[in-house]
């Protein structure tokens, strides 16, 4: 725990993600991260199953980040990107287009993941300005979570997240039944019935479907069959809707491919990345698109994009996205992210026969134990940190995302500590 002074300071005025100022989680002080370890002012360390949200994919204090950050700082930490430019996110954006699919090539570097998707939500809609289309609405899926800022809670379900608290406030879109069908199981077209009734009803309305490609994160960790996402590219096609693939959790490389959306071999018409695009070192992500879009926006209202961050291309996390890619390009990621997917069903697999537990998803360098009932968070969170591992359940779902450089025996360590959880369940379940 934080030394009592800046414990009760801490409890008293910061507020922290999704918490309570009055009744706040307890809070760890870390006082240093290197590789998968997180030390904590009492001296214990902790192994990290989170990846810091999914972003640290290389660990932490990785030395060719931390360099590539140096380096920058030495020559301008900040510059305004409105009327200038500078080479750290040229270099950044070639990479960019290198990596994602050919008809994407225009970029708007963002803030934040959840900006992004709002970015993404405004180039839809201006594009259909341009083309002289009145197409204000979005279809979404069930289940789905694509960030906290309005816009992005508009296209989050209403009714099954987290953000039901907003109903009222928001822009009403419309809301497809989440696929049933998993990642290894036979496919049903019936899967995909809703989602084609809906698109077929609404499309004139819409400016686009956006989605989160093989993997609903936040929304529960689901992981759905890639016929789906191929049958949503069909019929956005066929409709003449655009496509946003939300890759901000799933990108680079956590679920054994660089882009989820490749397990359907699809191109979006535009994408949203974040998280670890600079590896876990800074804020940063990046909405891009394709030549046609961004043309079109631009004889549209006002002849340009009406966006403009204040930290956009910030130098410094330019940078360390462009080593961080240098890092990927290697190729490492596949090597490990393949042994992560191998231990994982080895090892968490059999927990599935546990009667604390509804069902167990992999998919790559991920793992999630759905519990049958409601976790005690601030409690099993306790127990975790007693048991020397970071982990980060929400709801029902104890989950692993851990960084791809994670060992062997550490990997072990999170799994047998999820084992000991769901063992021994009075406290938490």
């Amino acid at each position: 725990m934080l030394i009592k002074n800046n414990y009760n300071f801490d409890r008293q005025h910061i507020w922290h993600p999704y918490s309570s100022i009055k009744k706040p989680f307890p809070c760890y002080q870390v006082i240093k991260a290197k590789g998968c370890k997180l030390k904590l002012n009492n001296g214990k360390t902790l192994i990290d199953g989170m990846s810091s949200w999914l972003s640290a994919i290389h660990g932490y204090n990785h030395p060719r980040l931390n360099l590539a950050i140096k380096k920058q700082i030495k020559k301008m930490s900040h510059v305004m990107f409105g009327g200038l430019t500078h080479i750290s996110a040229i270099s950044l954006c070639r990479k960019l287009i290198e990596i994602t699919p050919l008809p994407l090539e225009c970029i708007f570097l963002c803030d934040s993941g959840s900006v992004s998707i709002e970015v993404s939500m405004k180039m839809a809609l201006q594009y259909w300005l341009g083309r002289k289309e009145n197409r204000q609405k979005f279809l979404a899926l069930q289940y789905s979570y694509h960030g906290d800022t309005f816009a992005a809670m508009s296209v989050c379900d209403p009714k099954n997240s987290m953000h039901n608290l907003w109903k009222g406030y928001l822009t009403e879109n419309y809301f497809a039944e989440a696929p049933k069908c998993g990642f290894y199981e036979n496919w049903s077209i019936k899967d995909f019935d809703d989602f084609a009734y809906l698109i077929e009803k609404h499309h004139k309305k819409l400016a686009a479907v956006i989605i989160e490609p093989i993997v609903q994160g936040a929304g529960g960790m689901r992981i759905y069959n890639p016929k789906y996402l191929q049958l949503v590219r069909e019929y956005c096609n066929l409709y003449d809707v655009l496509l946003i693939v939300d890759e901000i959790a799933t990108g680079f490389g956590r679920t054994g491919k660089l882009f989820a959306f490749e397990y359907s071999d699809i191109e979006p018409d535009i994408l949203c990345l974040g998280k670890a695009l600079t590896g876990g070192t800074m804020t940063l992500a990046a909405t891009i698109t394709t030549r046609e879009i961004a043309d079109t926006i631009s004889n549209s209202y006002a002849n340009c994009f009406m966006h403009g961050p204040t930290f956009m291309g910030n130098p410094m996390a330019c940078a360390v996205a462009v080593e961080n890619l240098n890092i990927l390009q290697n190729n490492d990621w596949v090597h490990q992210v393949g042994n992560i997917e191998k231990q994982l069903f080895k090892f968490l697999l059999p927990l599935k026969n546990s009667q604390q537990v509804s069902d167990i998803r992999i998919l790559g360098a991920i793992g999630v134990v759905e519990t049958n009932r409601s976790i005690d968070i601030a409690a099993i969170q306790n127990f975790f940190v007693r048991q020397g591992v970071w982990i980060r359940p929400f709801g029902k779902l104890i989950y692993l995302v851990p960084p791809y450089i994670i060992k062997e025996h550490e990997l072990k360590k999170l799994i047998e500590s999820i084992f000991l959880a769901i063992e021994y369940p009075l406290n938490f379940l």
